[in-house]
Order: structure tokens, then C-alpha cells, then sequence
């Protein structure tokens, strides 16, 4: 169950990643939409369930149906655009993003949910352990969890496309459903049914495999997510999805649904401004670094400056080259085999961080930090060492979004968030505002700020430039002066604060201006969310324990209310400690999909060993209450340490030897997060069971607390909390909640010491 949970959790999450162009925001709205769905399979689902007298059958008949009701979320997900009326390229916007997300994981969760609750049933009937079998079904599941997430990294991902993931899942249950009924196929009619419909299910999903009729269908459903363009690649790597379309010998390549390179004709009128003005700015530019996206045009235009010896580009994911190596133009071929051009794949954050040489000018191919793994490319710590790998008159370039005519608060903060930042580094910033793209030259000398027109064209022309879009013309018009002083008063009003690796504020004011485009409706309570601050935290607890404090007295069912919120907090502590590893260690490192993959594995490794130790000696623990209290103290404590410790070891990552260290640190912490977060969970169904007759009942109220959480965290804490409030303030946000439910939990009448 666990295993399959999972698997099919990471499927989805990475389809709908590709539907919702990769965008990081919807992570947390899908895995909280998963979590809710859960719960109320648990509850609900699970509550009809085992009212049935075929305990085994009734587990049994949901788990195939959960299996091959996977199948279908995939081929929604694939053809989502097409029934929402998106247009291939277009960003899907919130709204839409959630009740999408909903629906489509509605039957795959409710069914997976409605199996925990059956299955401490199935464990009571074998063993007849009352009071413990919630907690071991709960270890088992998190083992089976744990199997899964390495069997997604290093099996699934590689090796199958989702459509045949998701039938070798469904064929496996096939089989372990059949183990579960052999003990009973003598048992009458409807077992020996059943054990013959499993078989025939066997039998029709191999020959689905082997016959080659799962391919065709992840064929088919290409197309129709497509709307029958012409794509003649569709893979998915470790670090996302790429697709490539062909039309008429025009290649257009799209990372998670986005154009990312256009060849042999590209986007000539962008590509030469954010080339040749910088090289331009430049009196004698001879070392280039390009981070991301330098084939298609880039490297080609650079190239035309005669002094340009060496250009260095760095690409993290290699599955991107060796497509344009696969589909050969006469421009990737020129700029890829091009003996002045070193490639090397790696993040390009790392990359500067392990390099000693320096540049002239160093350009970011990425537009803006629309996620984690982007903004790393837009903060204080990354622009400090920017200035590290620059030559004396060196430049940083890079682009972000920007409108000579749409005006709105949004992209206001955006630029706003990010020139300050720049201010804090660089002595001098000229931004070139345009239509699409404002292009930010950064640098410690003076020549971008006093470099005039009449310098750029005699340039231009004693390099002997051509070009389709750069003319004297046209120079005159981008460098015109009034375009400073309109830059100035369009950031009037704007965000001044500053974006880091632990407080991405880019990140969210990317957000902001994506949810204004696509979704306007809701564009206010993104500016609610900007007010957020800790005061408003600390306020919010208090007004809450008042209203608990006053109300509990006139509402006996308050009275049982501590543990089921206990829990929902020990879940939403979960889920942001999840979500901040994620968030930690790609602010450090960068997407790197198999390090995600181990940091989960280790969180529930120790969720399973928290929640094994506590199940194997609960019969010999005195005072249960006062365990399950000591450890609401160790989580408080635990989530405000966090920051302290990340922040201490941070200034020492220089070291190469440390830098491998703190690695290792992750790992650890995820074990001690997973390892408080699992040890709860047994001692709360113990202590609530003493208060209730049934034992599927409490299990399934407990499980779906826990579950939902998880909800909370990851809707808040994706979108609000760390963006907001980054690392240290939403670690004190999860030190206040647990410290509320703890104060509750010791201050109820009567209770469960």
C-alpha cells in the first residue's frame, strides 16, 4: 500500500508538473490536494468499507480499482489543456491549477486513503493485537513508502515512461492481491470469483506490456496533450521533461511544457538585444561564462565580436544537449562543435562556486526566478559571488520580465525586489527596459552607467557586426536617455526588500506576477500575503488559544479535541519540514533529482524507525500522555533550532571537504525530522483508543488529522510561508503552532493521562 501510494503520488506529481509548465508553486497544491483526498478516503471511504463482512475482497476490489484508476489520472492529466481550452506554451493559472489537480487526483487518493483503515482491520484479524496494530500498519505503509521513493529515482523514472510505471504498479497489485485471497479460495463462490477475475486481470495486463498496447496508448495520449503537433521526441529526465516539435525543419524544444530553444530560427529580436548591447558595453569582452540556455543563437551572436576567445556554458541537465545533437541544425551544430566553446554539464550555481576562473561578463539564460531552483540565480549570496568570478570591468546580464505599456504592482516588485538587491552588491545597474524582457547590466565600473550611443555604434561598426535587429537605428532608440529616468519612475513604490537563498522574496513576487497574468481574481490576497510577518504570526496563536480557552467549556466535544489536534500539527509540521529540506538544499545545491529523491527516503526511514520503536515498546510505557508531550516539546524545539544550524555551518561551504559534509547534515536532519514526525503517531492512537470502541475508527479520525495537516503545510507553506517569511521565520511559525496545540493538549479537562 505504501509503495504503491507513493509511486503513484510521484507519477502524477511529475505529469502535472509538465501540464503546469513546471511551475513549483503547484507542488505544494498538488501534494496538499493529495493529502486532503486521502483523509477523506480514510474517513469516510474507509468507514463504508469496513462495514463489509469480506474484509479481504472489499481491500482487494479497491486496490485494482486504485491501480488502474491511475492509469486514467495519467491520460487526464495529458489531454488537461485540451479540455480546459489552454493553448500549448500557456501557463495554467491558479484556480484552474487547483480544482484541476482536485479532481483528477479525486479517485486515485480517495482509493488509496480508504486502504489504511481496511488494512489495520486485515492486521487485527491475524494478529490480534488491538491496540497496536494502527501503528505497525503505519510502519509497514511508511517501509513500503520508503521502497517506493528509491524504486520512482532510480527504476521508474529512468527506465519507463509513466504509462508503463503505472501498469507495472497495477500488475504487482494484480499479484499481491492474489497472495492476500489464495488462503481463501475454498472458502465459496464469490472468493474462487474473485481469485479468477485477478487472474484474467493478470493475464490482460501483461499482454497489454508485451503486445505493446501500453506504448500505443502513451503514444496516443502524446498526441492528443499536443493537439497533433508534430513531436518527434517526448523523454523524461531527472530533472524534468523535455519535448521536441518539429514543423517544416523549424525545431522548437520545451522544458515542462515551456519553448525553451527555437532553431534554426530563433527569437532573433531578444537574443541579439541580450547579446550584443552587454558586448557592446564592453571595451574589449575576451572570456564569457553563460549559465543555461546558451545554445540556439546565444553563443552564435557572441561570436561575432572578434575579441571573444573563450565562451564557457554551463547546462544542468544533459538530456537537453544531446537533443540538439539528435536534431541537428546548422546553428546548434556551428555553436556545439564550435573548438572556442567548453560545455559542462552541471548547475550553474555549483559551477561558479567550484571554478577560480574569472570573466568578463557572465550572462544568466534564465528569465526569472519563477522557482527555488531559478531564484537561486537572483539572490544576495549568488550576485556576491558573481562578483567573485568577474574580471576588473567584468558584467553580470541577465533579463526579467518587464512591459513598456502593462503597468501593475506586480512586476513593479519583481524588478523592484531585484534591482535592490543588485544595489547591494554592485556599484553600478543599467537596466534597458523593453517590451518583454528588461535587461540588467550589473558591474563595479563605471562604464555601464556613462557609456553613451555615439560609444555603442562606433563599437558596432569597428567590430564589423552584422545582424538582423542591431543597427545604429536601433541602438538609438534602446539607449535613448529617457528610458533611465522612465525605468526610475516605474519602479517608484516598488519593493525594496531583499531576495536571499533562505527568504526567497523573488520567488514570490514571480509568483505574484505569474498569478496576475493568469489569474487576476486573486491577485489581492497575494498582496495580503506580502503583509505577512511574525508579529502577525504571534497574533494570530494568541487570538486562537483565547477563542479555545473560552469556548471549551461551553463545547464538551472540545474536551477530546487535544489529540486529533496534536496531530493535525505534527502533520503540518511534517509537511514544511519537507518542504524546507527541499527548499534548503536547493537553495545550496540546486535541483538535483536523486538527492530529493534520497532526503525523502530518509525522512520517512525515520518516520518508520520512530514509529517501529514507539509500537514495540508501547505495551512496557507507563505514561503514554507524558511521552506524547515530551516529543511535541522535541518538535518545538527541533523547528527552532533548524535555521541556527544551517545558518552556522553556511559560512564555512567554501571548504570543499564541508561542502561534502553538509550533505551528509541533510540526510541526517531528514532522519531526526522523519524520526519525531512517526513517533507520535502510535502513541496517539493508544491514548485516543482508550476514549473510543472502535479501533478502524480512531485509526482512520488520526491518520486523516495527520493527512490533513499535511494539507495546510503544503498550500501555506509553498505559497506564503517560505517565500515570505523564508527559512528562520517559518520555522518559528512551526515552533508557535506546535507550542499552541501543546499548551491545549496539557490544559484540557479530564483527558487522556
Amino acid at each position: 500500500m505504501g509503495f504503491s501510494g507513493l509511486a503513484a503520488e510521484v507519477l502524477l506529481l511529475r505529469e502535472l508538473l509538465i501540464v503546469f509548465s513546471g511551475n513549483e508553486l503547484c507542488i505544494g497544491i498538488i501534494l496538499a490536494n493529495w493529502l486532503i483526498l486521502e483523509a477523506f478516503g480514510c474517513i469516510y471511504l474507509g468507514r463504508i468499507a469496513e462495514k463489509s463482512k469480506h474484509t479481504l475482497e472489499t481491500f482487494s476490489v479497491i486496490t485494482i480499482l486504485f491501480s488502474f484508476s491511475l492509469l486514467t489520472a495519467v491520460f487526464l492529466t495529458r489531454i488537461l489543456k485540451s479540455v480546459i481550452g489552454i493553448a500549448i506554451g500557456e501557463s495554467i493559472g491558479l484556480v484552474p491549477m487547483l480544482y484541476s489537480s482536485f479532481l483528477i487526483l479525486f479517485p486515485v487518493s480517495m482509493l488509496h486513503g480508504a486502504l489504511f483503515p481496511l488494512s489495520c482491520q486485515m492486521y487485527f484479524m491475524f494478529s490480534g493485537q488491538d491496540a497496536s496494530s494502527a501503528g505497525r500498519v503505519y510502519v509497514y505503509e511508511t517501509v513500503g513508502t520508503i521502497i517506493g521513493g528509491i524504486a520512482c529515482t532510480y527504476l521508474f523514472i529512468p527506465y519507463l515512461h509513466t504509462f508503463q510505471a503505472s501498469t507495472v504498479l497495477a500488475i504487482l497489485n494484480v499479484i499481491v492481491c492474489l497472495l492476500v485471497l489464495a488462503s481463501s479460495w475454498k472458502t465459496g463462490l464469490f472468493q474462487k470469483t474473485m481469485l479468477v477475475t485477478l487472474g484474467v486481470l493478470l493475464f490482460f495486463s501483461g499482454y497489454a506490456v508485451f503486445a505493446g498496447l501500453v506504448d500505443r496508448l502513451h503514444q496516443n495520449s502524446v498526441k492528443t496533450q499536443w493537439k497533433n503537433l508534430n513531436v518527434i521526441h517526448y523523454q523524461n529526465s531527472q530533472y524534468g521533461n523535455i519535448s521536441v516539435v518539429e514543423n517544416e525543419g523549424q525545431y522548437i524544444f520545451f522544458q515542462d511544457g515551456i519553448p525553451d530553444i527555437i532553431t534554426p530560427i530563433p527569437d532573433l529580436a531578444f537574443i541579439e538585444d541580450f547579446v550584443h548591447l552587454p558586448l557592446l558595453a564592453h571595451p574589449e569582452p575576451a572570456k564569457l561564462l553563460i549559465l543555461s540556455g546558451g545554445a540556439g543563437g546565444i553563443i552564435k551572436e557572441a561570436f561575432k565580436h572578434p575579441s571573444i576567445e573563450t565562451i564557457e556554458y554551463a547546462e544542468l541537465d544533459p538530456l537537453l544537449l544531446d537533443l540538439l545533437r539528435k536534431f541537428p541544425t546548422k546553428l546548434t551544430e556551428s555553436e556545439l562543435n564550435d573548438s572556442r566553446v567548453k560545455i559542462t554539464y552541471a548547475d550553474g550555481l555549483l559551477f561558479l562556486k567550484s571554478t577560480p576562473d574569472k570573466y568578463d561578463l557572465i550572462f544568466i539564460g534564465i528569465m526569472e526566478p519563477s522557482n527555488l531552483q531559478a531564484n537561486r540565480f537572483f539572490t544576495k549570496e549568488f550576485f556576491s559571488l558573481v562578483k567573485k568570478r568577474l574580471n576588473k570591468g567584468g558584467m553580470l546580464v541577465f533579463g526579467l520580465p518587464g512591459s513598456l505599456m502593462y503597468d501593475n504592482k506586480e512586476l513593479k516588485n519583481l524588478n523592484g525586489c531585484i534591482f535592490h538587491t543588485l544595489k547591494r552588491v554592485f556599484s553600478y545597474i543599467r537596466v534597458i527596459p523593453g517590451d518583454g524582457n528588461n535587461l540588467f547590466l550589473s558591474s563595479d565600473s563605471e562604464d555601464i552607467s556613462t557609456i553613451d550611443r555615439k560609444q555603442i555604434i562606433d563599437r558596432l561598426y569597428q567590430r564589423n557586426i552584422r545582424a538582423n535587429v542591431i543597427d545604429p537605428w536601433h541602438l538609438e532608440k534602446k539607449l535613448h536617455h529617457g528610458w533611465q529616468d522612465w525605468f526610475s519612475r516605474f519602479l517608484e513604490g516598488s519593493s525594496q526588500k531583499i531576495n536571499s537563498d533562505f527568504k526567497p522574496l523573488g520567488l514570490f513576487y514571480s509568483i505574484s506576477h505569474w498569478n496576475a497574468l493568469f489569474a487576476p481574481s486573486i491577485s489581492g490576497l497575494f498582496r495580503q500575503f506580502e503583509r505577512l510577518n511574525l508579529w502577525i504570526i504571534v497574533l494570530l496563536f494568541a487570538f486562537f488559544l483565547l477563542f479555545f480557552f473560552f469556548f471549551r467549556s461551553k463545547l464538551r466535544r472540545f474536551s477530546k479535541a487535544g489529540i486529533p489536534l496534536s496531530i493535525i500539527t505534527t502533520g503540518f509540521a511534517g509537511m514544511i519540514f519537507d518542504l524546507m529540506l527541499i527548499f534548503t538544499f536547493q537553495s545550496i545545491y540546486g535541483y538535483v533529482f536523486s538527492w530529493i529523491g534520497l532526503l525523502v527516503s530518509f525522512f520517512m526511514a525515520g518516520a518508520a524507525c520512530g514509529a517501529m520503536l514507539i509500537t514495540k515498546v508501547q505495551t512496557r510505557i507507563k505514561n503514554c500522555f507524558g511521552l506524547f508531550i515530551k516529543i511535541d516539546l522535541a518538535i518545538v524545539g527541533f523547528s527552532l533550532a533548524w535555521p541556527f544550524v544551517f545558518l552556522a555551518a553556511r559560512v564555512y561551504l567554501d571548504s570543499p571537504d564541508v561542502f561534502v559534509f553538509f550533505k551528509m547534515l541533510f540526510l541526517v536532519i531528514a532522519c531526526i525530522c522523519g524520526l519525531l514526525i512517526g513517533s507520535q503517531f502510535p502513541l496517539a492512537n493508544k491514548i485516543y483508543l482508550r476514549n473510543s470502541t472502535s479501533l478502524s475508527e480512531t485509526a482512520g479520525l488520526l491518520y486523516a488529522s495527520d493527512l490533513l495537516g499535511g494539507w495546510f503545510g503544503g498550500i501555506v507553506g509553498a505559497v506564503v510561508l517560505l517565500p515570505v517569511l523564508g527559512l528562520t521565520g517559518t520555522c518559528i511559525t512551526v515552533g508557535l503552532l506546535k507550542l499552541t496545540s501543546f499548551i491545549i493538549l496539557t490544559t484540557q479537562p479530564g483527558g487522556h493521562r
